[in-house]
């Protein structure tokens, strides 16, 4: 029995000392989208907008939003059975499947939604329309929390209407 809990309390000191190192191999970058169309459906199935975060590579507000409240939302007990979070790089020819179900490129489907000025957090549903208006810029830091989940709940609430 010795022999055993000793051989438990090693794997356990294992384990401890390599979650440091799987969090660090967890980049938390956002998904990039590539199936607008399929990413959507599946928001909705769970109930949920799907939420697009329009970036642009040399954007330091865009990493903010990121950071501080889409990766964490992505996470969050409370919404991540209920959401799909994407990111569209405006800046980007990467391609992209549209809610049509058409070959674009992140570039040209930002200017379709007349994306300007990032960063933009948009809330679409499965027929690729926007259920509520989009949070645009960075707005008040102690607030935006709080305008992320409330478009959140008005885009679930649209769902359900629907």
């Amino acid at each position: 029995m010795y022999h055993f809990l000793k051989t438990v309390g090693r794997i356990c000191r294992c384990c401890l000392l390599a979650l440091p190192l799987a969090v660090l191999a967890s980049d938390g970058k956002l998904q990039t989208a590539t199936d607008l169309r399929a990413e959507a459906a599946l928001a909705s199935r769970s109930g949920g907008p799907l939420i697009l975060l329009f970036s642009r590579q040399d954007c330091p507000y865009c990493q903010a939003i990121k950071r501080d409240y889409l990766q964490p939302l992505a996470s969050n007990l409370r919404y991540r059975d209920k959401v799909v979070v994407r990111q569209i790089n405006q800046d980007s020819d990467a391609p992209i499947t549209d809610f049509r179900g058409e070959r674009s490129t992140h570039a040209r489907f930002a200017a379709a939604e007349k994306i300007r000025l990032v960063p933009v957090v948009a809330f679409y549903g499965p027929d690729g329309k926007r259920l509520t208006d989009p949070i645009i810029g960075t707005r008040l830091p102690d607030f935006y929390q709080s305008y992320l989940e409330q478009a959140i709940e008005k885009s679930v609430l649209a769902l359900k209407r629907r």
